[in-house]
């Protein structure tokens, strides 16, 4: 039961649709993605990759996604042809990943509905959208002007743009992570432009294409999501693909915190990024906390910049479905605090940190697999008939017995700008998104305001 509260929502500005809808790009997952970091902490060096030739560098284009998608192997097309900066298979496939890449068409062009616009290739991934390649290292050219020589640092963003052309349907969220960075050093400027090599993404290198299917856009009729379902378990019966290190796309934003750099993405752990004095890119691995952390974490934890302590959580379809944690600066993680009072999984994409509470978003995003066997719609849908909530727990609290529920109606937040503490008010300052329904699908009819929320 949701307690009595009395909210104030007042729109503060409008973002133009257009605006708003070009930031889902693939180079735009989100409004803020901009990562800065010193590289005067001596991050390792690594050997960047083999560099292209000029010669090569300018014939090489992206595919034309006006034509519709084949049954021949990504491999043999990827979206990103510099084959020098990702290396592909130089050996034959083995003959199990050439028999499930068959079957994986077959399930495309047979099985599967018809794409809709949201999830067809040829249309998300069209103009200002299509996938960008990997770029080496290189200057930028100088255009007007001079860069302060005591300028020195890195400026990253974190964005989804896929590896390989897509066999079915690509929503704008399902791309590789991949990071572009611009190193200012000595008045000059460098480009450089890296994939983030996730499990996912090297054992898809491995097998020559896609391999595990996008929750946005693998599941939208139920008999295509259960052969899919059954084709990934032959693929990891076979010891194609092992589930067990991750499935993640690390392709949401970016985290500076206790001297390392990590490329997010919720459904799965961080990714240690390393940068070298040059400004090339490479990916150390996934990282744990020591252990102490699984399954994911949200692509939009929370430092305070006075304590330097991490605040985050993860979300999931298994009870608890939302678990609050945080980590000292030292970087030792705190036992998850589970919100059993959730009795639905939501999609929680963020959430807010004042210096007494956090705040949760229950939104009207829900994961609902009825609606996939009925509708033949996605499992992450919209339930219009939900009023959403905004959860508040004591920031440092152990366990969810002092957590109260408001109800927000016609309030989705998605991403939050601001919290804090009036006296025994609760201020929080974040991104209406509407119409709700839209949000996954059709994202060029969605508005966003931001509105000020105020629990009295």
């Amino acid at each position: 039961m949701a307690a009595n509260c009395s909210i104030n929502l007042s729109s503060v500005f409008n973002i133009p649709t257009r605006s708003y809808s070009h930031r889902l790009s693939t180079r735009h997952a989100h409004p803020v993605l901009v990562f800065s970091v010193k590289t005067e902490e001596k991050l390792p060096a690594v050997k960047s990759p083999k560099e292209k030739s000029a010669a090569n560098g300018a014939g090489s284009q992206s595919p034309d996604f006006k034509s519709t998608p084949t049954a021949t192997l990504p491999s043999e097309n990827p979206i990103n042809a510099d084959s020098s900066a990702i290396s592909t298979p130089s050996r034959p496939l083995p003959l199990a990943a050439v028999l499930c890449n068959a079957v994986d068409d077959l399930i495309n062009n047979f099985i599967d509905n018809p794409l809709r616009p949201s999830v067809d290739p040829r249309i998300v991934l069209a103009g200002n959208f299509a996938p960008a390649q990997e770029t080496a290292p290189v200057a930028c050219p100088k255009v007007e002007g001079t860069l302060p020589a005591c300028v020195d640092g890195i400026y990253i963003r974190n964005g989804p743009n896929p590896r390989y052309v897509p066999r079915g349907g690509h929503h704008l969220f399902d791309g590789d992570g991949m990071l572009h960075a611009v190193r200012i050093k000595d008045g000059r400027a460098t480009f450089c432009s890296r994939f983030v090599r996730t499990h996912k993404f090297v054992q898809e290198e491995m097998a020559g294409g896609p391999v595990v299917p996008n929750v946005f856009s693998g599941f939208y009729s139920l008999g295509a999501a259960m052969a899919r379902g059954a084709l990934l378990t032959a693929r990891v019966a076979l010891g194609l693909f092992n589930p067990s290190n991750g499935a993640g796309l690390a392709n949401t934003s970016l985290l500076y915190f206790n001297r390392k750099l990590m490329a997010l993405g919720e459904s799965d752990l961080p990714y240690v990024m390393k940068v070298t004095q040059a400004g090339d890119i490479d990916t150390v691995g996934r990282y744990d906390f020591d252990g102490k952390l699984f399954m994911g974490m949200t692509a939009h934890p929370k430092i305070d910049p006075e304590t330097k302590e991490l605040f985050a959580f993860r979300y999931g379809p298994i009870p608890p479905f939302l678990n609050y944690f945080r980590v000292s600066p030292a970087g030792e993680k705190e036992p998850d605090v589970g919100i059993l009072s959730m009795l639905q999984p939501s999609f929680i994409h963020d959430f807010a940190i004042s210096k007494q509470y956090a705040i949760f978003p229950d939104t009207q995003i829900v994961v609902n697999p009825m609606d996939m066997i009925v509708g033949g719609g996605s499992p992450i849908g919209c339930d219009t008939a939900k009023v959403p909530r905004l959860g508040v727990i004591q920031r440092y609290a152990t366990d969810e017995s002092a957590m109260k529920w408001f109800e927000v109606p016609g309030f989705n937040f998605f991403h939050s700008l601001n919290a804090w503490d009036e006296g025994d008010e609760i201020v929080l300052i974040a991104a209406n998104s509407y119409p709700v329904e839209h949000v996954l699908e059709r994202t060029h009819l969605v508005h966003s305001t931001v509105e000020k929320v105020r629990k009295i």
